[in-house]
């Protein structure tokens, strides 16, 4: 059996996941890079993106966090994400919709911090919106 590198997920709400991987793949903010046991000890800060989880060359999951921390000693993985979604849990036709909704109000905004805010939702759709690709 391969060497396994054990991964905690945590939003701000709860533990989301507890288990040993072969490998973990986390978009940190200078680029992905990827977890394995052995790895050197690390803290990187997270860009929005996913985590893929491998055993083998199988990708057995996929996990979008908008931002956080990672950290990696001995042979852990701590992500600290501001926010999880697994990636089979998103419906294409619905964050369609939620972007042009929100086309529409950056569109409709009389003011400057109403547009801003549109602006951050509509690129938070579009990335999650990504992650099915």
């Amino acid at each position: 059996m391969a060497d396994m590198v054990t991964m905690d997920l945590v939003s701000p709400e709860k533990l989301l996941l507890s288990d040993e991987y072969e490998m973990v793949v986390v978009p940190g903010s200078e680029g992905d890079f990827a977890v394995m046991a052995g790895h050197t000890a690390v803290t990187s800060s997270l860009r929005p993106g996913v985590i893929s989880i491998f055993e083998g060359d199988t990708e057995k999951d996929r996990i979008f966090v908008n931002g956080g921390f990672a950290q990696i000693s001995d042979d852990k993985l701590t992500v600290l994400a501001e926010e999880a979604i697994h990636v089979a849990d998103l419906d294409r036709a619905d964050l369609e919709q939620r972007i042009q909704d929100a086309s529409e109000d950056i569109a409709d905004a009389k003011d400057d911090e109403i547009r801003r805010k549109a602006q951050e939702s509509k690129e938070q759709l579009e990335q999650l919106l990504e992650a099915l690709v």
